[in-house]
């Protein structure tokens, strides 16, 4: 039984974590309407892009953002992995890839689209590697007012 106590503890902690990213654009549309807030769409390379991975690990892991991120955005991955391992299920590779087209045409990694409910743009960004998450964060709300 004690055995057990850890491994629920890992799963409920992994689910709370999920719970902050959106499975598909739609479902992350869908919430943004109705707790009228931003969507924050993250263009990444998750197995190949080394600012992607940089901005992932300095920035939306870090308890500030996802604390902050958690009551105040609306988040989206649309990753584009390379490795064969780490390919996405067909119908989400082509949302991110309809995504693409729509936001991010130019093709740039990392980029960050910041969008109201009604999916007009605020703002764009990409990543310095000096930025800490709270002006990470305040970048973000700078296109949202």
């Amino acid at each position: 039984m004690k055995s057990l106590l850890p491994i629920l503890l890992f799963f409920t902690f992994g689910v709370l974590q999920a719970q902050l990213w959106q499975d598909n654009y739609k479902d992350a549309v869908s919430v943004a309407q109705e707790v009228n807030k931003p969507i924050v769409l993250v263009f990444s390379g998750s197995d190949w892009c080394a600012p992607c991975i940089r901005l992932k690990r300095n920035i939306l892991e870090s308890e500030d953002f996802k604390t902050y991120a958690d009551s105040h955005y609306v988040l989206y991955n649309a990753d584009f992995p390379r490795k064969k391992k780490n390919q996405l299920p067909e119908a989400k590779l082509n949302s991110n890839k309809s995504l693409a087209e729509q936001f991010n045409p130019k093709g740039h990694f990392p980029l960050i689209v910041v969008l109201n409910e009604q999916q007009t743009v605020l703002g764009k960004t990409g990543f310095n590697r000096k930025t800490t998450p709270k002006e990470y964060i305040a970048l973000l709300n700078s296109f949202v007012r």
